[in-house]
């Protein structure tokens, strides 16, 4: 993983695509990048392994195709690096945004 890439430029990343809603902490909290001074949550990346990113998502299209989409925005960031996306909840078209 390239040593430049930031937590916070991942969740830039991912909140930058029109179907997430927001970024999630995991059931526990455990998907967060503590860094001096703040804590970025929902974008995990360890010393060694994949990435790790919790998203609510907006549920427009099937979730195979956001999801991929979602990697491919991080690409070029993460330098052949897996990315583990944890869908925590989906909000459909019906509801409002902040309902999840």
């Amino acid at each position: 993983m390239s040593e430049q890439v930031s937590a916070g430029e991942l969740a830039e990343r991912v909140l930058a695509h029109p179907s997430v809603v927001r970024l999630h902490g995991g059931q526990f909290g455990e998907i967060a990048s503590y860094l001096p001074g703040s804590k970025v949550v929902g974008v995990r990346l360890p010393p060694v392994g994949a990435a790790e990113i919790g998203v609510v998502l907006r549920l427009e299209r099937p979730l195979p195709e956001i999801l991929d989409e979602i990697r491919s925005a991080l690409a070029d960031l993460l330098d052949e690096v897996p990315v583990d996306i944890t869908v925590a909840d989906v909000i459909t078209t019906d509801e409002p945004a902040g309902s999840a």
